[in-house]
Formats: C-alpha cells, sequence, structure tokens
C-alpha cells in the first residue's frame, strides 16, 4: 500500500511540474543570421526576429557567442545631414512587448560582434546565446549569408 501511494504521489507531482512548465516558450526566435564579411574584417552583425508570445513584457538583456571577442545590442541612429551612426541601445536591453515582436536588422537594431573569432563566410553557422529578463536562455544558430 505504502509503495502504491509512494508512485501516485510522484506521479501527482510530475504531472504538476509538467503542466507549472507549459508548452510552449514564451519567446520565439526567427530567422537568426548574420551577413557574409571579410576575413580581415574585425566585426560583424547578427539580425533575428524576437516574437514574445507570452502575456508579460520581456527584454533581449545579452547574447553570447564564442565567434566574437565581445558582443554588444546595438542601433542605428540618425547623426544628422543624412548620416547614420551606430552604438549600443541606450536602455543596454531591446524590449519585446508582450504580444508583441522586436526586429533586429540591417540599419536598426542588431547583435554587435566585435572581435570576430572566425571567417562569416556564407552558409557557416554560429550558435548564439540569446538571454532575456524573464523568459531566461535560449540557444539560437545564425546562419551567415549574403543578405
Amino acid at each position: 500500500m505504502k509503495k502504491a501511494l509512494f508512485f501516485l504521489a510522484l506521479f501527482l507531482l510530475t504531472a504538476v511540474a509538467c503542466t507549472a512548465s507549459g508548452g510552449d516558450d514564451p519567446i520565439t526566435v526567427t530567422d537568426p543570421w548574420g551577413r557574409t564579411s571579410p576575413a580581415v574584417a574585425e566585426n560583424g552583425a547578427f539580425y533575428m526576429m524576437l516574437i514574445n508570445n507570452g502575456d508579460n513584457d520581456d527584454a533581449l538583456v545579452s547574447v553570447a557567442t564564442d565567434a566574437c571577442g565581445m558582443v554588444e545590442l546595438h542601433e542605428m541612429y540618425d547623426k544628422g545631414e543624412g548620416v547614420m551612426g551606430m552604438r549600443p541601445v541606450e536602455s543596454g536591453t531591446i524590449p519585446v512587448p508582450a504580444g508583441g515582436s522586436a526586429e533586429l536588422k540591417p540599419g536598426g537594431l542588431h547583435v554587435m560582434c566585435m572581435g570576430k573569432q572566425i571567417d562569416f563566410a556564407a552558409g557557416t553557422e554560429i550558435p548564439l546565446t540569446l538571454t532575456f529578463d524573464n523568459a531566461g536562455e535560449m540557444e539560437v544558430t545564425a546562419v551567415i549569408r549574403d543578405n
């Protein structure tokens, strides 16, 4: 009898744990990619779409990869007189609103790779670890392409 109660309790705890963890990730990442660059280029960039399927706002807080000496979240901005500049995002994070998305694209928000450790040749696959404020860490693979 004790053995049956033990297994019943174990089953119920497992069922509760599975229900609490949910089935779907609140954040979905689509089309992670990077642009080709010559081997002599020191820097590169990654782009992707971040989709928040959850009910709570979230934010991309960092990205890590062995392919880069340092990684920062960057944005392009208008310096005036038709000149564009690039800088780290002011808040240090990229917001992903509940039920919304954030697009990282050329000429806008992007993941800046400084001190490339590998050649960004077309077809190269680069693992990235994205860290979100609420959703935590997520592993994705960016494919290097011409555009």
